[in-house]
C-alpha cells in the first residue's frame, strides 16, 4: 500500500486534473489514476486515463471506418477545448471498489483480476489510509518469485 498520494477535488477542472497527474507522475511513479475526495477528505470517487479517454472519445467513431466523407482533421483539437469546461466530479467513477487495510493480499489481487482494477483506494472506518496500485502487487509478487 502507498500512503503517499494526491487526491482532487470534484469541481478541479480536468486540464488542472491532467496537470495533477504530471505532477504526480515526476515523483518517480506513473499515476494513471487518482481518488476524489470532498470536502472532509472522504473518497466519493476515483479519477483514471480510462475516464479521461473515454469522454474525449467522439460517440460515432465506430461508423468512420465505413464513411469516406467524415472531416476528423482537428476534431481532437475541438474535443480537448470542449474539455476545458468539464469538472472531475463530471467524469468520475463513482462506484469505488475499496479494501481496508488487514484485506489479504490474496483478496486484493483477487478483486484487481475479476474486476479489472488498477488501483484500490484503502478504507478504515472510511478514512482514506492509502491506495494499492496493481504495479505495487505485481513488483511484490516479483520480488516474492526471485527469493
Amino acid at each position: 500500500m502507498s500512503t503517499d498520494f494526491e487526491t482532487l477535488k470534484p469541481d478541479l477542472p480536468l486540464n488542472e486534473a491532467v496537470q495533477a497527474f504530471r505532477r504526480a507522475s515526476a515523483k518517480g511513479r506513473k499515476i494513471f489514476g487518482m481518488m476524489v475526495t470532498d470536502e472532509q477528505n472522504r473518497l466519493i470517487g476515483m479519477l483514471s486515463m480510462y475516464d479521461i479517454l473515454l469522454f474525449m472519445r467522439p460517440k460515432h467513431i465506430h461508423i468512420w471506418g465505413h464513411m469516406d466523407d467524415i472531416d476528423v482533421e482537428g476534431i481532437m483539437d475541438v474535443a480537448c477545448e470542449r474539455a476545458r469546461a468539464v469538472r472531475v466530479g463530471d467524469i468520475m467513477t463513482t462506484e469505488v471498489i475499496t479494501v481496508t487495510p488487514d484485506t489479504h493480499v490474496l483478496r486484493v489481487m483477487d478483486l484487481m483480476i475479476k474486476k479489472h482494477i488498477r488501483r484500490l483506494p484503502v478504507l478504515d472506518r472510511g478514512e482514506i489510509q492509502g491506495i494499492i496500485y496493481i504495479s505495487d502487487l505485481f513488483y511484490d509478487l516479483l520480488e516474492r518469485l526471485s527469493q
